[in-house]
């Protein structure tokens, strides 16, 4: 059984990995530390190399929290990935998937300017999306890696386009979404959104792998 996560676990599991992988010590010297580019780093949040400054921000954000779920889940068996805690709840597996349409929608909102799905798209992302007896139902029996490579492949998209786009862009108003909700929505909003919803669901994957069979009492 994997080691409870929680987020001791988590901090401390990610800080040295970070530190292992661009500081030779946790809290380097300032000479050491002026020479990793903000990139390298999951814990610098700012402009990144290849997009604008607002855009190269949201990224930075959109890694780390990606990163988070990741390692999460990564050696996670197909059994925990499908165990359902009672008739209501959503699976580690479906939330996952579901993380992977909700970029996906996103992509489509604004860098297309759908509102929806196309028929293809529904019957590619729709339980995901929705999740509910749906996705209790239809999203089970796969191992982690096809859900980790759905939501890589999904990212790569999204992080292609936005090497396209601009700040202008990013803080633009959304005149549709602004209509239907009667209160100004850009595009920055709607991929923090993005950003913010994943931080939610990791929260529920926590809760989740607390409660799986032989899992350790939660100490957070």
């Amino acid at each position: 059984m994997n080691k409870h996560f929680s987020r001791r676990n988590f901090l401390n599991g990610g800080l040295t990995a970070a530190a292992s992988l661009t500081f030779p010590t946790l809290f380097p010297q300032p000479a050491t530390a002026q020479d990793v580019a903000p990139e390298e780093s999951l814990f610098v949040v700012g402009p990144l190399k290849g997009y604008t400054p607002q855009i190269g921000t949201l990224v930075s954000m959109l890694n780390y929290n990606r990163d988070t779920i990741i390692r999460s889940v990564k050696n996670m068996t197909m059994a925990q990935l499908d165990f359902l805690f009672d008739a209501n709840a959503n699976t580690i597996g479906g939330l996952l998937l579901h993380l992977a349409a909700v970029d996906k929608f996103y992509q489509i909102n604004t860098f297309e300017g759908r509102q929806d799905f196309n028929e293809e798209e529904k019957k590619e992302w729709g339980a995901a999306m929705e999740l509910g007896d749906a996705g209790r139902k239809e999203i089970k029996g796969r191992e982690v890696s096809y859900y980790l490579n759905k939501l890589a492949a999904v990212r790569e998209q999204t992080l292609a386009e936005l090497k396209k786009k601009n700040d202008k862009w990013l803080l633009a108003v959304d005149p549709v979404r602004t209509k239907q909700m009667k209160q100004s929505i850009n595009t920055y909003w709607k991929w923090f959104h993005v950003c913010e919803h994943e931080s939610n669901h990791r929260g529920q994957i926590s809760w989740l792998k607390s409660r799986l069979p032989g899992a350790k009492p939660a100490k957070d």
